[in-house]
C-alpha cells in the first residue's frame, strides 16, 4: 500500500492507475465504520484509496480540533490490513496552500442550513469544499460515505451534481456496534457510564418509528415523547427530527420514505444518528 502524502505523489501515483477508482474519504482515526467502507469500495472499483485529513474548515471555534484524535500509523496498518491501494494524507498547507481564510468555498444552499448545519454555522461548508478537493485532487470515479452523516451525505450528493462532477456517489449504511450505538470516532470520549448510556439513541428513534409507522401515532405527539424519553435518560438534545429522505424538509404521514434524524449531547459529547423508514 503507497501512502502519499504530498499532492504532487499523489498526482504521480494517480498517472499510474489504470481501470476503475474509488474514494473514501476519512479524518482518520478509523473504527470498523470505516473499514466497511474501503469493503463497498472494493465491490465497486479496481483501485481503492483513502484519505486521511481532519478538516480544520468543518470545525466551529469551540469544538475539538485540536483534540480530535490522529492515529495515521494505526490508520494506514488497517488498511493496509484491509487490501486499500493508497492512502492519501496530506497537510494543512497542501490543502489550503493559501491559508483558510483565503481559501475559496463552497456553499450548499438549503440542506447545508438546516438540523446540524443550524447548530454548526458553517460545518458544511468545510465539508463540501474538501470534499470537492478532494474530487479534483484524487479524480475518483466513484466516492463512497457513511450513511451515518446522513445529512452530510445529502450535502455531498447535491454538491456533486451541482458541480458536475462525473462521480458515482455511494452511500454505506451505518455500523453499529452489538448494542446498536452507531461507530463513531467521537465515542471514544465517552465515560464508561456515558458508554452505557448511549445506545438508548438509537433504541429510542426505533420506537419513534414504530410509533409513527405502525401505531398512526401523530408525528409532533411521537417526537415529543421521544425528546422526553431522551431527556430523561441523560442526553441534552440539539435536535430530533422527522424528515423527508429525499430533501430533507419536514415530512408528512403520507411521505413513503422518511428520516429520523438526532443529534445530542451526552456529557461533553456530541452524538448523532439517524433511522430511515
Amino acid at each position: 500500500m503507497q501512502v502519499l502524502k504530498s499532492l504532487e505523489e499523489l498526482r504521480a501515483w494517480r498517472q499510474l492507475q489504470q481501470g476503475s477508482l474509488a474514494l473514501v474519504p476519512t479524518m482518520g482515526n478509523l473504527h470498523e465504520g470505516h473499514l466497511k467502507l474501503t469493503d463497498l469500495a472494493q465491490q465497486h472499483a479496481d483501485q481503492v484509496v483513502t484519505s486521511i485529513f481532519v478538516n480544520p474548515l468543518q470545525f466551529g471555534a469551540n469544538e475539538d480540533l485540536d483534540s480530535y484524535p490522529r492515529t495515521l500509523e494505526a490508520d494506514c496498518q488497517a488498511l493496509a490490513e484491509r487490501g486499500v491501494d493508497a492512502v492519501f494524507a496530506p497537510q494543512v498547507k497542501d490543502v489550503y496552500p493559501r491559508g483558510l481564510e483565503a481559501q475559496t468555498f463552497i456553499d450548499v444552499p438549503s440542506t447545508s442550513e438546516i438540523l446540524c448545519g443550524a447548530s454548526r454555522p458553517g460545518h458544511f461548508r468545510g465539508v463540501a469544499t474538501v470534499v470537492a478537493k478532494l474530487f479534483n485532487m484524487v479524480q475518483p470515479d466513484l466516492a463512497v460515505f457513511g450513511k451515518k452523516d446522513y445529512q452530510q451525505l445529502q450535502v455531498i450528493r447535491l454538491m456533486a451534481q451541482d458541480l458536475s462532477f462525473p462521480i458515482e456517489i455511494l452511500g454505506m449504511p451505518t455500523e453499529r456496534a452489538e448494542d446498536g450505538l452507531a461507530l463513531s470516532s467521537r465515542n471514544n470520549y465517552l465515560s464508561s457510564s456515558e458508554r452505557q448510556t448511549a445506545p438508548r439513541l438509537y433504541q429510542v428513534l426505533q420506537q419513534t418509528a414504530v410509533a409513527i409507522s405502525n401505531n398512526g401515532t401523530a408525528i409532533e405527539q411521537a417526537l415529543a415523547e421521544a425528546r422526553i424519553a431522551l431527556q430523561d435518560s441523560g442526553f441534552r438534545l440539539d435536535y430530533l427530527e422527522l424528515r423527508r429522505q429525499a430533501d430533507l424538509q419536514p415530512a408528512s404521514q403520507a411521505d413513503s420514505a422518511k428520516v429520523l434524524l438526532v443529534a445530542a449531547y451526552l456529557g461533553r459529547t456530541r452524538l448523532i444518528d439517524n433511522l430511515t423508514f
